[in-house]
Order: structure tokens, then sequence, then C-alpha cells
């Protein structure tokens, strides 16, 4: 990779970790869209600097969120990734994905406190719980915002 590609894909990626995606998806991103095309999996792997091995985990969960594919050619034996879905949707399927499996988590760790006899204990996860609350309401209603058209 030249290093005027280099520091584009690196000006990606920072705008793109910002908004929760890490470097290896950030990398993945940028490569198909400046390729503008179907890449191999070694093509990739020479854009992105990371291994196959690197890659492959990275494309799962990019696959899961819809916003690449992976495709084989008939008679080839390589593995093809392409953008397939948008990606301010997809960084919005993972972003409430994140949180809601926070707040799942953190209800569940206070349910193990709540019967203590520490008043400070049990003022604590009142409090807590209530932001926790209102922060789950505030989620629900950013999930039902549509992503504008491209």
């Amino acid at each position: 990779m030249n290093t005027v590609e280099e520091k584009i894909y690196n000006t990606f990626s920072s705008v793109a970790k910002a908004v929760g995606y890490n470097e290896v998806h950030a990398r993945i991103i940028s490569a198909l869209l400046v390729a503008d095309r179907q890449l191999s999996l070694q093509e990739l792997s020479k854009k992105t600097g990371y291994s196959l091995a690197s890659l492959s985990l990275s494309l799962d969960l990019l696959e899961l969120l819809g916003i690449i594919a992976k495709t084989k050619n008939r008679g080839d034996r390589n593995l093809y990734v392409k953008l397939s879905g948008d990606l301010i949707d997809g960084l919005r399927k993972a972003m409430l994905f994140k949180i809601q499996k926070e707040i799942t988590t953190t209800f569940s760790e206070f349910d193990k406190y709540r019967k203590t006899k520490d008043k400070k204990t049990k003022r604590a996860i009142f409090i807590l719980e209530k932001e926790i609350k209102r922060l789950d309401e505030y989620v629900k209603k950013l999930a039902a915002v549509e992503v504008p058209k491209k």
C-alpha cells in the first residue's frame, strides 16, 4: 500500500473508530469503499495490512451486521468480499446491540446486590438503576430513528 493510500485509510479509520468500529473493521470498509468492487480475501489482506486470520473474525461480524457479503465464484477457490449493506445502518445496529447488552448486564449485576441490608449500597443501586432506565428509554427512541437515505 502506498503512503497516500495508507494516510487516507488511516483518516477514514479514525472517523470509523470514533463512531464504534474497530481498526480492522474500518480498514476493511475503507478498502472495499475505495475499490468499489468485490475483493478477494488475499487482496483485502494486502490492502488492509492484516493477515487472513485477523480478517476472518472481523468479516464474520461485518457480515452479521449486514455490511458485507462473502461469496465464492464458480470454479474459483478464492473467497470474495463486497459491501452489501448500509454502513450507517450497520453502525446503528452494532451500537444499539452494544448498549443493550451493557444495560442488560448492568441490571443483572444490580440484581446480585439488591438483597443487601447495606443502606448505602441500596441507595446507590436505586440511583444508578434510575439512570440506566432513562438511558434504556433513550436508546429505544434512538432505535426508532431511521437512517438517512444515500
